[in-house]
Parts: structure tokens; sequence; C-alpha cells
């Protein structure tokens, strides 16, 4: 039993001092991974006056992302406000005047027309003449005074032969114009509350730019009695 023991111990050593000293080296391995990572014949202590001479090289900026270099881009141009307005209303003889001058801003098919018919309750005229000889006289002065919007009443009845200069739809309207008249030198007309129809007519251009309704309230200024306002619906 102990020559057993012996035998095996024997065999335990031989075996350590093979693997140990005896078996080859394998060439995959480093044998001294230390001494070859280290390296220390090569360290060198560097002063800190060598690191003011020599700083490290700066880090390089980092490119701005792409979204930071589109905010920088010039912003787009909000675009002009336009406007539809609605100008009106007009007599059909100042109508005519009116689409003349509209004419000339060459609105193709931006500018659109509208007919109608308001109740006009304030009448403006000369009261009747007592003939047409009269009345032809009486039209020629007020010509002269460079009165061109009237007519003469030619139906029989209580105004005929009496000039018309105005039917309006409120009595400040009918005043106003009244008051123009005198200015020109007109004496003898007079307002007149009258209940009637009369025919009417508006324009209203779209899309209009700032120019453009700079223009059109120049224009407006023009026309006594019409207004220049912002659309309203149309059925």
């Amino acid at each position: 039993m102990r020559l057993a023991f012996l035998l095996l111990l024997a065999a335990n050593i031989g075996v350590f001092a093979w693997m140990r000293y005896l078996s080859p080296a394998d060439p995959g391995i480093d044998a001294r991974p230390m001494t070859r990572q280290i390296e220390p014949q090569k360290l060198r202590i560097v002063s800190e006056r060598e690191l003011a001479r020599n700083p490290a090289p700066p880090a390089r900026p980092k490119p701005a992302p792409q979204a930071q270099r589109a905010a920088t881009t010039e912003a787009p141009q909000a675009p002009a406000s336009v406007a539809c307005l609605e100008w009106g209303s007009f007599s059909p003889a100042d109508a005519s005047r009116a689409a003349k001058e509209l004419d000339a801003l060459n609105l193709g098919a931006r500018l659109a027309q509208y007919r109608g018919e308001e109740t006009a309750g304030w009448w403006v005229h000369m009261p009747p003449q007592g003939s047409r000889a009269n009345a032809l006289k009486k039209a020629a002065e007020l010509r002269k005074l460079g009165v061109k919007e009237f007519f003469v009443v030619q139906e029989s009845g209580p105004t005929q032969w009496a000039l018309s200069l105005g039917v309006f739809t409120t009595e400040e309207a009918a005043k106003a114009h009244l008051a123009a008249l005198k200015d020109r030198g007109v004496k003898s007309a007079v307002i007149t509350p009258r209940e009637t129809r009369v025919p009417k007519v508006w324009f209203q251009v779209r899309d209009a730019d700032a120019a453009l309704q700079a223009r059109l309230g120049e224009l407006a200024k023009e026309f006594e009695g019409a207004t220049l306002h912002d659309c309203a619906p149309r059925s």
C-alpha cells in the first residue's frame, strides 16, 4: 500500500515537471505579454513646460445638424393680402363713367358687374318748369354749371317738366347731394320725400392687392354716393 502511494506521487511530480519546463511553447501565445505591451524603455516623462509649448490639437467642431442648417435659411415671405371689394351703388349714368375708369385698370375676369334696384325715398329735383321749353332752358343752365347727371321728367302728371337731380335711399345722402349742387351754383333745387324703385349698378373686384385697393379708394372719392366696402355674399 505504501509502495503504491509512492509510485502515484512520483507520477504526479513527473507530469508537473513536463508541463512546467519541458512542454514546447505555443506559438500563438506571447510569453512576455506585459513587457511587450508596456515597453518601459520607451516611456518618457513630459514636463509641464513641454505641454505648454506643444498643446493638444483642438477638437474638431461637430457639423451642425440638418435641422439647424435649415433654420438658418431665409424664411419664405408671406403672400401679400388680397381682398374682394364691392363698389356702388351707381345710377346707370354714373355706372357708365365708373366702368370706364375700371376698364383702364385691365382687371379682366376679376371685375364683375351686378344690376338691381333700390328703394329710394328722397328725391332731389328742380320743380316743374311749366313747359318743355322752360325745362330745356333750365337744363342748359345746369350744363353751364357743370351738372351732368339729371333728366327732364316728361311723363304726364304733377311732376311733368321737373328736372330730376337724383333719388337717394337716405335723407342724409340727399342733403349731401343738394349741398354739392348749391356749391356749383344751383339755387332752386329741393328735396321731396318719394318712395320709388330705381335701377342701380354695383361693381365687384376680386383678388385686389394693396396697390389696387389704394387705387380704388382714390376712384371712390370721385363718385358721390357710391361706397367701397368688402364684398357681401350674393345669392
